[in-house]
């Protein structure tokens, strides 16, 4: 049926099927003469193996999707791949999505193919509306293409920041709809940055007919951003969202999920890749979906909502044992951030040692963000870079809940950064006694004089 099943498969079912799609492929045929620059030769028997035979990879010259005369085994895992994460996308949220399909690419790469289709549906567009994010690779993606990014500063409301929806319509009027070849969003993203506004970016994207690409990085895992794409394609205008295959289903980066819901729009996408691509992305998606099935992701999904609680209410707690607070961002589902103001304000390099700390001790993930750090990314400079804004009004530190994380990630996080503050504190304590000392010996000897 193309679906996702119901219960996972056991290790040896996967691989039988596995070896029953790898001997359609010519290269494997008892007896093949192969004559031609590309035949699935290869030279080492591991490399083999590690690939199950597959060796084809997916797609012909012209377009990725389609299927290829001498490799039907790899033709056809390609098309069951897409047909089971479309399913998987559905269970998640987007039930209205019509089409997609995993490219050998993640996420940056995967927006660039997609500014570029649309280069030839808007030959004389060159911005890009583009909401701030600090996160190099989705501005790096319009870059890449050729365009311009006009950055939309995010408002603070309250501890999140947000979309501002005025300055948004205010450059689409400044610039001219046919200038601008789509707005450029954003759902997933680090506290305290909020996804962005998406059904009224939608509407506004459907009111000027401008194109809209979302960047749903690790988004799949929240039915709060697959809500937001939904809704967003209800009222207004959603052109393709694309995420990643490593954050959202545990596999080795390399591959992302670009998806829509105009099949014809996703179609004419997967056509501008140029060539062939590898089948290792889809292969790995596939195995971990019918290893899990629905049930097992539906688990996965339900686990990590918890975990986001769990961290939530025990790093609140930690914040307030050191005089910190855990900032209020209830749009962010998925990440959250710690203010780090007791350290700013006791010693400038103290935040990112913080960093370096919790890296040395094996906390990875962990993003402290100083404030005032300026960035130039592709001759942009960002100011207070990766806090998403210009002056954020202190410094913080972040941590996520993604899928996959499990209670004693969570409870070592919070063990180590405890000590970590604690060492800090003591440090502070032992330098503000050293410079009380000095200053009595100092009015000692004054007295003395």
């Amino acid at each position: 049926k193309g679906k996702c099943p119901e219960d996972g498969w056991d290790e040896s079912t996967i691989e039988l099927f596995l070896h029953e799609l790898a001997i359609m492929d010519s290269n494997n045929f008892l007896g093949n003469c192969g004559v031609g620059e590309r035949e699935g030769r290869v030279a080492s028997g591991l490399v083999a193996r590690r690939h199950y035979r597959l060796i084809h990879g997916i797609g012909r010259s012209g377009d990725i999707s389609a299927v290829q005369p001498k490799a039907a085994g790899s033709s056809l895992l390609n098309k069951l791949t897409n047909s089971v994460v479309l399913d998987v996308i559905k269970l998640a949220g987007v039930r209205t999505v019509t089409s997609c399909f995993v490219v050998p690419m993640a996420t940056g790469m995967s927006l660039t193919l997609c500014f570029l289709t649309l280069r030839h549906k808007r030959p004389k567009a060159k911005y890009i509306i583009w909401p701030r994010i600090d996160q190099k690779s989705c501005f790096k993606s319009m870059i890449t293409a050729g365009f311009e990014p006009v950055v939309i500063e995010n408002v603070i409301e309250g501890d999140e920041l947000r979309t501002d929806l005025e300055a948004v319509e205010a450059k689409i009027k400044a610039l001219g709809g046919e200038n601008i070849l789509c707005v450029h969003s954003t759902t997933s993203c680090f506290a305290p940055r909020v996804p962005d506004r998406l059904e009224e970016l939608a509407v506004i994207c459907a009111n000027y007919d401008i194109p809209h690409i979302v960047n749903n990085a690790y988004g799949v895992q929240s039915s709060k951003c697959m809500h937001l794409i939904q809704q967003g394609a209800r009222v207004g205008r959603i052109d393709a969202f694309v995420q990643s295959l490593d954050k959202n289903f545990m596999v080795p980066v390399g591959g992302a999920i670009i998806a829509g819901f105009n099949e014809s729009f996703i179609q004419e996408i997967s056509k501008m890749y140029p060539g062939r691509a590898s089948a290792s992305p889809s292969l790995d998606v596939l195995i971990t979906l019918l290893s899990l099935g629905t049930s097992g992701y539906k688990k996965l999904l339900k686990e990590r909502k918890e975990m986001f609680s769990y961290l939530s209410s025990e790093l609140k707690k930690l914040a307030d044992n050191h005089n910190e607070r855990l900032l209020d961002t209830p749009h962010n589902p998925i990440s959250l951030a710690m203010s780090l103001k007791t350290l700013d304000e006791t010693n400038d390099a103290a935040v990112t040692q913080l960093g370096s700390m919790l890296f040395t001790r094996q906390v990875s993930g962990a993003r402290v963000v100083p404030c005032g750090s300026v960035q130039t990314v592709n001759n942009y400079t960002f100011k207070g870079f990766m806090s998403h804004t210009n002056d954020y009004p202190c410094a913080y530190l972040n941590a996520a809940s993604a899928i996959g994380i499990k209670k004693q990630d969570v409870d070592v996080f919070l063990k180590r950064l405890d000590k970590c503050l604690k060492t800090f504190r003591k440090e502070a304590k032992q330098e503000k006694s050293i410079n009380e000392i000095s200053d009595a010996n100092a009015a000692t000897e004054q007295l003395e004089d």
